[in-house]
């Protein structure tokens, strides 16, 4: 089930999925549109594909269609609907879509025995949370929840690869 799953076609089609949820949720509810326009939850789920990928290349491999996919539809959804979106945020996320599959590769290094997994795990959570207080002014309390559900995994799940 988890090779069905975690392959680039797939990866490519449930990011085609969540660009189109998140930008419905943007515009149709307030608490859940805020969630996934942030960059936490984002952070979370590239987490899980990532050290859930077989190796260092599939999580490179798996993460930029997953990224390219939920931006493709997020932003074809807000032109369509005429939504509000800043270039400044485009070329963000894009930047971030760019850099995924090198930031994939260390991030499945945070499962691996020493030191440095551990340093990279706690950047990505160091990362997340001030993207919260940088980006969007504050840390929520869905942060926290979205940041302790990653402490897990980073630190407290073991992964069978």
């Amino acid at each position: 089930m988890k090779k069905m799953i975690l392959n680039p076609i797939s990866m490519f089609f449930i990011g085609l999925l969540l660009g189109v949820g998140s930008r419905l949720l943007d515009i149709y509810t307030e608490n859940l549109g805020n969630i996934f326009s942030q960059m936490a939850i984002w952070i979370l789920f590239g987490v899980l594909i990532s050290i859930y990928s077989r190796s260092k290349t599939k999580a490179m491999i798996n993460i930029f269609p997953f990224c390219i996919g939920m931006l493709i539809t997020y932003y074809f959804v807000a032109f369509i609907s005429k939504g509000v979106y800043s270039t400044v945020f485009i070329i963000g996320w894009t930047v971030f879509a760019l850099l995924s599959p090198i930031i994939a590769y260390f991030t499945w290094m945070t499962k691996e025995k020493g030191i440095f997994p551990k340093i990279i795990s706690i950047g990505i959570i160091v990362v997340s949370l001030l993207s919260s207080v940088i980006l969007f002014d504050r840390i929520r309390f869905y942060d926290i929840i979205i940041n302790g559900i990653m402490l897990y995994f980073l630190f407290v799940k073991k992964i069978e690869r």
